[in-house]
């Protein structure tokens, strides 16, 4: 018989450290710009991010607490999610720092902004792909019980989309060349995408 540890989240897990984000991993990088109404740009990296839809293509991340991101794209609607990867591993653990209000992330990082074409915040100009999102809906997160979370879940669809040319291969999008990052789990974990395997769905009948 197998020996696993078992752990009811609500009564804690027993262990040196929470292994629920280490679980569930790895997870995107959801690497956020966005603006405020004054037009200041903010640039935050959420470890939950994740598609939720194909057609139309719809991603989402949870703000744990009201952040400056939520607030944004509460206000103005738009957002952009930008692929972070090892070159910019850096700077995007830079724009993570907790700096005040109205500071811009993407400057402080050192990284060059670039225009978006359908919403107004920024991409990151030097990453090999970025999502430009419209606001669908703000859900706040609720326990069995009913009760709030400090947490958030914005989801936007995705208007427009950026590819560096230099990373499409035979059509494909080649996320190992562009060397994708990911959360990993506990604090400072991150993996980046070296190899990949391909496995087809099995055909019945």
């Amino acid at each position: 018989m197998n020996d696993f540890h078992f752990y009811e989240p609500r009564l804690g897990h027993g262990l040196p450290h929470d292994p629920f984000k280490a679980i569930v991993a790895p997870r995107p990088i959801g690497w956020i710009s966005s603006v405020d109404v004054e037009g200041r740009v903010n640039l935050a990296p959420y470890s939950f991010f994740n598609a939720f839809c194909e057609s139309p293509p719809i991603v989402g991340f949870s703000s744990g607490g009201r952040k400056d991101s939520q607030r944004n794209v509460e206000a103005t609607g738009e957002f952009v999610a930008n692929l972070a990867t090892m070159r910019q591993a850096a700077a995007m653990n830079q724009s993570s720092a907790p700096y005040p209000h109205g500071v811009d992330e993407m400057a402080m990082a050192g990284l060059t902004a670039a225009p978006s074409r359908l919403v107004r915040p920024p991409r990151v100009a030097d990453a090999p792909a970025a999502l430009e999102c419209k606001l669908l809906m703000v859900v706040p997160l609720k326990d069995l019980e009913g009760r709030a979370t400090p947490n958030t879940l914005i989801l936007g669809q995705v208007v427009g989309v950026h590819i560096d040319r230099a990373f499409l291969t035979d059509g494909f999008f080649d996320m190992v060349a562009a060397g994708t990052i990911a959360r990993c789990g506990y604090a400072g974990d991150y993996a980046e995408v070296v190899g990949l395997f391909e496995m087809r769905r099995p055909m019945l009948g």
